[in-house]
């Protein structure tokens, strides 16, 4: 039996939403991480992912980040996007770096953004500590998000937002800038009273990118998480769908 360099762990949840043989869209629930910490060196997605890619994601190896291309944070649920094969890395990769790759999250906000649709030009730079957290600043990395909001019901604001860049934490540090922070935010609402919600209110719903092989356009879906619809009835909320 081949070793493997991430350690395979089958207890590990996760959906498959599309399968090719360069790659992978899968779905990953809120509480796992992407990939092995310090503290989650073997419940991880990639841990759960080496139980039946693991040939081919060793392959690819560390240097390829075992064909992540990119990550959620572990309370965020949602898509990822994993290659399986050299020239998918590299073609999808590409896409990211070029900003051809189209994210789609939800989240629940305190408040009501305005305008009620726009797009975020603030640059956002990570601080230095032991938790990783980011914050506005003037000489940090450029950081575009467009958003809309699709509902509003009392205090609360179910938002579409779009990065067309990948900052760590990015959604989360614009809406919270504008006073509108997530649901279940822990991090950057430290002053503002939210409502009691069971996790942070943030789902990775679609992901659109040309496919490595063909150069067709993909587009994978998911809907509203499980664990969060009767948080979005309690609201006054509806179910969102993708409609573009």
């Amino acid at each position: 039996m081949r070793a493997f360099s991430v350690k395979p762990n089958a207890d590990v949840p996760f959906e498959v939403r599309l399968a090719e043989p360069g790659f992978l869209v899968v779905e990953k629930p809120a509480g796992v991480v992407t990939q092995p910490g310090k503290k989650h060196m073997h419940d991880s997605l990639l841990n759960g992912l080496f139980v039946e890619y693991g040939n081919a994601l060793q392959n690819l190896g560390e240097a390829r980040g075992w064909g992540l291309l990119h990550r959620l944070d572990r309370e965020t649920s949602g898509l990822v996007l994993v290659a399986l094969r050299t020239a998918a890395y590299e073609s999808l990769l590409n896409q990211f770096k070029e900003r051809k790759v189209q994210k789609i999250y939800w989240a629940i906000v305190l408040g009501h953004p305005r305008p009620a649709q726009g797009v975020i030009q603030k640059p956002i730079a990570e601080v230095v500590g032991t938790r990783k957290k980011a914050v506005i600043a003037r000489d940090g990395l450029q950081a575009i998000t467009a958003y809309k909001i699709l509902q509003s019901a009392g205090n609360v604001s179910l938002i579409e937002a779009r990065p067309k860049t990948g900052r760590l934490h990015q959604i989360r540090v614009h809406l919270a800038d504008m006073g509108c922070p997530l649901l279940g935010e822990d991090t950057y609402a430290r002053d503002v009273q939210l409502p009691n919600v069971p996790r942070l209110c943030l789902h990775a719903a679609g992901l659109s990118f040309l496919h490595p092989e063909t150069g067709h356009r993909v587009r994978v879906d998911s809907a509203w998480p499980r664990d969060l619809r009767t948080t979005l009835k309690r609201l006054g909320l509806s179910e969102p769908s993708l409609v573009d």
